[in-house]
């Protein structure tokens, strides 16, 4: 097997929903993301020859990924009240609104999903929210 790593980062606040402790309440992260390519060979014609994918795709896929949520508000669907949402949008915070719980083990799916509808071969990804604790999604083998 043959493989890349890049990485990018994001600042961006967020809470979790039906959680008893402090991160039921507002606070951010630098969220560090990491991304995992792997291919069983590597590509056998053109300008990437011998090589799974070129870098500068790869690390430009994650880089614009990782800006949609830089200073953001990450929010469930259905979290918070609309009129909430509502006030938050008049006073011109950037929400992104996403389906699921705002864990780090989600948003390491969100990005290799998004990786992966790229056309990228990701086989795993990490997501740090602090220096020493990340999430990680991997491809099952």
């Amino acid at each position: 097997m043959y493989g890349l790593r890049t990485e990018s980062s994001f600042d961006a606040a967020h809470f979790l929903t039906d959680y008893d402790g402090k991160c039921e309440n507002l606070h951010g992260h630098r969220w560090r993301v990491v991304a995992y390519l792997s291919v069983p060979e590597l590509q056998k014609e053109g300008q990437n020859k011998d090589m799974v994918v070129d870098f500068a795709d790869f690390k430009g896929a994650l880089k614009k990924l990782t800006e949609e949520f830089d200073h953001s508000f990450l929010v469930e669907e259905g979290s918070l009240m609309e009129k909430t949402i509502s006030c938050l949008i008049e006073e011109e915070f950037r929400l992104v609104m996403l389906p699921f719980r705002t864990t780090a083990e989600n948003l390491a799916k969100y990005f290799a999903d998004r990786l992966a509808d790229a056309g990228l071969p990701v086989s795993q990804v990490d997501v740090y929210e602090t220096p020493n604790n990340c999430a990680i999604w991997r491809k099952d083998a």
